[in-house]
């Protein structure tokens, strides 16, 4: 004898085939993120990433909804002395340019001032990078002196990133995320065009992209009584890199 369907227990069965809702999504406060960014950003002495400032609300609010706050919190700064800008590390509030040279007035400290010898080879790591220092010795036509490059790895704007395969293997140097973050920059390719405050260009800057002279990628003037350095009678490429660095 055939099984007869019982057609009133048909739209029970559709009913269990029907796949679940998902739960209804908690609405984020918004405003109450944005007073959170605010003050973190605020507080920071360092840039913060995307990453930290997802960690402030423990994974509830995504990275859309943090770049979204942090826009507008951009926009409410706009027409404020500090301004809430994006550098290679992260973000983070600033004092606008127009503003800085007040705050000098009444700062006990001074900006450090860098000997040309110092900025002229952070120009060359900077435009010409990976280089050794053999590298920078070819187109300065000088010697680099070890305390150049530990006073530029001590500002941590320069890092040894490799080796290069070569006799000695001389280390390759390269600028750092700290270089970005004290330019306000986000990434190399926002290098300014180097003039030099003297109108002088850089030891041999044909060798540098587009002619580019020493300039404006220091923070402060050159020490006018720095002490020059050694010349050197054209030392080969790697002729420091047998040298410990110190």
């Amino acid at each position: 004898m055939t099984e007869q369907t019982n057609p009133e227990q048909l739209p029970d069965e559709e009913e269990e085939m029907q796949p679940s809702s998902p739960p209804s999504v908690q609405s984020i406060d918004l405003s109450q993120v944005k007073r959170v960014l605010e003050a973190a950003l605020l507080s920071a002495t360092e840039p913060l990433s995307l990453h930290q400032l997802k960690r402030l609300f423990a994974g509830e609010v995504d990275a859309d909804n943090i770049r979204k706050v942090l826009d507008e919190l951009k926009g409410d700064w706009a027409d404020r002395s500090i301004e809430l800008t994006t550098v290679a590390s992260g973000w983070r509030f600033r004092v606008k340019p127009g503003y800085q040279s007040f705050l000098d007035r009444i700062s006990s400290e001074k900006p450090p001032r860098y000997s040309r010898a110092v900025l002229e080879t952070l120009a060359i790591i900077a435009y010409r990078q990976p280089v050794t220092r053999g590298d920078i010795e070819d187109i300065r036509g000088v010697a680099v002196a070890s305390s150049v490059v530990k006073q530029l790895e001590d500002r941590g704007w320069i890092e040894a990133i490799g080796y290069r395969e070569a006799p000695g293997r001389p280390a390759l140097f390269a600028t750092t995320r700290h270089f970005l973050d004290d330019l306000g920059l986000t990434s190399l390719e926002q290098l300014p065009t180097l003039e030099g405050a003297d109108g002088e260009p850089i030891a041999q800057a044909a060798a540098l992209p587009d002619g580019a002279s020493q300039g404006s990628l220091s923070f402060a003037e050159a020490s006018a009584d720095a002490a020059a350095e050694p010349p050197a009678d054209h030392p080969p490429a790697d002729a420091d890199a047998l040298e410990p660095h110190a």
